[in-house]
C-alpha cells in the first residue's frame, strides 16, 4: 500500500540511525541475542496511526541487521488493532519480538514515525469532532503543509483521524490562488478565470479558487467551471453572506466553499456553524504534537 518514496524514506530513516559503524550499544547486554516480546505502549490516550507501516520498517531494519524482526497488532474481539482506533494511556497497541538487540536497534525510528503519524491522527480527530458538533455536513480537509518526503504518511495520518485529504501536490488538481490573481480587478475576474481555466492541460480531480473578499466571491460564482471556492481568512460574519450568496444563486451542491486561515480548536466549530462545506487546516500536519508511545521490554 505504500510509495517507492515512502520505503525510501523508511531506508534514510534507517541509514540516519544506523550509519555505517551500526548500533554500537544494542550488542552490549549478555542477552543481546536473546528472543523478546517488547510492547507498544502509548503514554497518553490518542489515535493509533502507523500500524500499517511497522511491518516496513522492521523488515528495513531485519534486512541491515540480518535478524528477523516481526510485528503484531493486539488482538481485539473483531480482530486485529487497526489505524484509526482510539486507544487508551497504558494499553497494549502491538508487539514487536526478535533478538533482544536488533529490537533494541529499530526501536527508535519505530517510535518516531507511530508518534508522528499518531499525532497526526489524534489532532484530526479533535478538530472533526468539534467541526461535526456544530455542523455535521461539514467536512475537515488537510493542506500541502506537510513534512518534506512526509506527505503519504501525513495524510494517510489525517485519513485515519477522520479527516479528508485536499490535493496531494501541485500535479493532481488546479488551486488558483491570491498569488496566481495579483494585480487583477474585480470586475474582470471573472473574464481572467475563464481565459486560464481554458488552458487546462488534463483532467484535474478539481478546480478551485481562492478569494479574499466578498466581490471575488460574487465573481468566481460567475465561472461555471469552478467546483470550489476558498474564502480565505474571511470571518465568520463573511463566511454566513458568502454561504447564503452561493445559495442564492443555486450554487448549493454545485459549488463548495472552503474556509481556510487561522483556523483553531477554539474557533473551528464556530466555522463549521457559518454552513461552509470544508475547512481547509494546515495545523493538522504543521503543528500536531506526537503521540507519546514506548516499546517496553520484559523484565523477568
Amino acid at each position: 500500500m505504500w510509495t517507492d518514496a515512502t520505503r525510501q524514506l523508511i531506508a534514510a530513516a534507517a541509514a540516519e540511525d544506523l550509519g555505517l559503524a551500526g548500533d554500537l550499544s544494542a550488542a552490549l547486554p549478555p542477552d543481546a541475542g536473546a528472543a523478546v516480546a517488547a510492547r507498544l505502549v502509548p503514554r497518553r490516550s490518542g489515535i493509533i496511526c502507523g500500524l500499517a507501516l511497522a511491518g516496513e520498517i522492521l523488515a528495513e531494519f531485519s534486512r541491515r541487521l540480518g535478524a528477523e524482526l516481526h510485528f503484531e497488532p493486539a488482538r481485539l474481539s473483531s480482530g486485529p488493532l487497526a489505524d484509526g482506533a482510539a486507544v487508551s494511556r497504558g494499553a497494549t497497541v502491538a508487539t514487536v519480538s526478535g533478538p533482544r538487540a536488533a529490537v533494541l536497534s529499530a526501536e527508535r525510528t519505530l517510535l518516531n514515525f507511530l508518534s508522528r503519524m499518531s499525532g497526526v491522527a489524534t489532532l484530526t480527530r479533535r478538530f472533526v469532532d468539534t467541526a461535526a458538533a456544530a455542523n455535521p455536513d461539514c467536512r475537515v480537509f488537510d493542506t500541502r503543509k506537510t513534512i518534506p518526503g512526509w506527505r503519504e504518511l501525513d495524510k494517510y495520518a489525517v485519513r485515519c483521524g477522520g479527516g479528508s485529504n485536499h490535493r496531494f501536490g501541485l500535479f493532481d488538481a488546479v488551486l488558483i490562488k491570491d498569488n496566481h490573481l495579483a494585480g487583477i480587478p474585480v470586475e474582470k475576474l471573472a473574464d481572467v478565470l475563464r481565459g486560464m481555466l481554458s488552458r487546462i492541460r488534463g483532467t484535474p480531480s478539481f478546480v478551485e479558487v481562492e478569494v479574499d473578499a466578498l466581490p471575488q466571491l460574487r465573481a468566481v460564482c460567475n465561472v461555471p467551471e469552478v467546483r470550489i471556492i476558498l474564502l480565505d481568512n474571511f470571518d465568520a460574519e463573511q463566511m454566513h453572506e458568502a454561504v447564503a450568496y452561493r445559495d442564492a444563486q443555486g450554487l448549493r451542491g454545485k459549488v463548495e466553499l472552503e474556509a481556510s486561515g487561522g483556523v483553531t480548536l477554539e474557533n473551528v466549530a464556530r466555522i463549521a456553524a457559518t454552513g461552509v462545506d470544508r475547512i481547509a487546516i494546515g495545523a493538522l500536519t504543521h503543528s500536531a504534537a506526537g503521540l507519546d508511545i514506548g516499546l517496553d521490554f520484559p523484565h523477568e
